[in-house]
């Protein structure tokens, strides 16, 4: 019965993947380069906001930390 069910899967994803409209070359590379792009764009802004708050903190626990 498993076997079976096993094949019929199988069928229907075979089936589905060829409604599947695949993105150009140039649209794949396209997607890509977006994504990098905007991917260094948030690694800096959140770096940026890291070492912010790390200053901010050092200063903190440096003047009201209480020793």
């Amino acid at each position: 019965m498993a076997i079976k069910n096993a094949v019929q899967f199988l069928l229907e994803v075979k089936s589905e993947m060829k409604k599947v409209v695949w993105p150009s070359y140039q649209e794949f590379v396209g997607s890509t380069i977006i994504v990098l792009v905007l991917l260094v764009v948030f690694m800096i802004y959140l770096g940026l906001i890291d070492a912010g708050l790390t200053r901010l903190a050092k200063y903190v626990f440096k003047y009201y930390g209480g020793y």
